[in-house]
């Protein structure tokens, strides 16, 4: 039987972070992948990440019909290859809002206040800005705000400011109000992301083994305890055993792992003929995820192709007075942005409405027990006035944004919504429910907590009820981050890794004493 010290499902964000750290620690790994290594030379462009969608470093989820969206399927991107969903996303490095954290704190994650991780977050930092308490300088990661930015979005930049947004020099500093130039994991202009920084320069270390395209079924327990996986590789099963399982799997897989396990509510298990190990009804629930609709603008003048992201600058906005916190963050693209069914000319820029505060609470299901059943995710996109009226406001404002004299010389022009929308609510409600889709950030749905419906312990990211079996990725957040979430995801990573190590020594320690004592 093959058999590890560590085993890590999910090669993404969070399972390269881990990996490294545990190596790093002298603990043994096998790191399990369902995708395959990241040679596909797109991955490398950062604007090139859109053309990886449906090809197969995709996983190509589709949730169900939005009953609030007009009945649509929304296509969610999700990365199926070493580097995770890292490797197709805009590289955006976006820590939140300070208060996210200590909202998590508040919600019963003792720990996780923006003072616990603020010292996490700048190790992991390798930025190329100015040196503050508040940023890390000697990270793996590069974070990089001085890189080559297409002229449309300094256009657009004083756009922003032509409207009145605040411009702020570092929205990683724990108020992101206003527009700023973005920072990205980018090295030399290509995508820089945990499984270059953290795993390249520790391939071949005797201790670490990884294991590509094997998606995990299901977990092996015994007696209340993980003791390995079950996972399918080139069309056989194939066991997986280890003295611990740290599933970093995403907001979708891991979920999906833990149903299949016999691991969530159980008469849902029980209805899609899995039979129920553990009675954990907050496995699949509070799925969150941010939403976008697109605002695109052809020009008279031609926009130059992309230089370094396809988005390189946003901005944090609260779409009405008095919220404590901004509530949506557009994002603007040197390209237009078109979605299924949209048309309109290759050139141009678009100012995409984002919604980063969302209200709505969806979920993942099983439709079925096995791989091949597809998994049932429901957004439960705008299914509330409050998530309908911000993105109202947002698509106003990027309308507004197009018309200023910023940027009158590119000769811009409003393609979507177009000219036959007027800016009235009514109009601009339906447009949003037509065309708005996600931002690829779900999170959620194994969240951490001490209550009946939390999945795993704060304070250790162990899973309620079982031993062996921690998750550690972007499914654990109680509360979806202000702003894009793959910062906050690596920062599990780190803290996964940390309690990992801390518990280990205190096993060993704890052996070490009892040795020689009298029964």
């Amino acid at each position: 039987m093959d058999r590890t010290e560590y085993i890590v499902v999910g090669a993404g964000s969070a399972g390269s972070v881990i990996t490294r750290r545990l190596i790093d620690a002298g603990k043994s790994v096998t790191l399990v992948e369902a995708g395959g290594y990241d040679e596909n030379p797109l991955i490398a462009d950062v604007w090139s990440s859109v053309r990886l969608w449906h090809g197969p470093e995709d996983w190509d989820f589709q949730t169900v019909p939005q009953e609030h969206c007009n009945g649509r399927r929304i296509h969610l991107p999700r990365g199926k290859v070493t580097g995770g969903s890292h490797a197709l996303n805009g590289t955006i490095w976006c820590r939140g809002a300070k208060a996210d954290y200590d909202t998590w704190s508040y919600l019963g994650c003792a720990g996780w206040s923006w003072d616990d991780v603020l010292p996490t977050l700048r190790r992991i930092e390798k930025f190329d800005g100015a040196g503050s308490d508040l940023r890390g300088k000697e990270g793996l990661l590069d974070v990089v705000q001085g890189y080559d930015v297409n002229p449309i979005q300094e256009s657009i930049l004083r756009a922003g400011v032509e409207i009145g947004l605040p411009l702020d020099e570092d929205y990683n500093d724990g108020a992101p109000d206003g527009i700023s130039r973005m920072q990205l994991n980018v090295r030399g202009g290509k995508r820089f992301n945990t499984w270059h920084a953290y795993l390249e320069p520790v391939l071949g270390h005797e201790n670490l083994t990884v294991i590509t395209g094997a998606e995990v079924e299901h977990l092996i327990i015994e007696g209340g305890t993980v003791i390995g996986i079950e996972y399918v590789s080139e069309g056989a099963t194939e066991t997986l055993y280890g003295a611990e399982t740290i599933l970093a799997a995403g907001a979708l897989g891991s979920p999906a792992v833990l149903l299949r396990s016999g691991i969530g509510p159980s008469e849902e298990l029980i209805s899609v003929g899995v039979e129920p190990l553990l009675d954990l009804p907050g496995v699949g629930r509070n799925l969150q995820d941010h939403l976008l609709v697109p605002v695109v603008f052809t020009t008279s003048t031609p926009v130059p192709a992309p230089m370094t992201g396809v988005a390189e600058t946003h901005h944090f906005w609260r779409s009405r007075p008095g919220l404590a916190e901004p509530d949506t963050q557009p994002i603007h693209f040197s390209i237009p942005m078109y979605l299924d069914g949209m048309t309109g000319p290759e050139n141009g820029f678009s100012l995409v409405a984002g919604l980063v505060r969302p209200q709505a609470r969806g979920s993942v299901r099983l439709s079925g027990p096995g791989l091949t059943d597809e998994l049932l995710i429901d957004l439960s996109a705008l299914d509330n006035r409050a998530d309908v009226s911000a993105l109202i406001a947002s698509v106003r404002q990027c309308r507004l944004m197009g018309r200023t004299d910023a940027l009158a010389p590119w000769g811009a022009h409003e393609v979507y919504p177009g000219e036959s929308v007027p800016d009235e609510d009514s109009a601009l409600e339906q447009y949003v429910r037509s065309h708005v889709s996600t931002y690829h950030h779900q999170v959620g749905t194994c969240r951490m907590g001490l209550d009946r419906g939390s999945v795993v312990d704060p304070s250790s990211l162990s899973v309620h009820g079982l031993g062996g079996l921690r998750v550690a990725d972007a499914s654990v957040m109680p509360l979806v981050t202000t702003g894009n979430t793959n910062a906050a995801a690596i920062l599990i990573g780190e803290r996964a890794a940390e309690f990992i190590i801390r518990d280990s020594t205190s096993s060993a320690e704890y052996a070490s004493n009892m040795i020689g004592e009298p029964l």
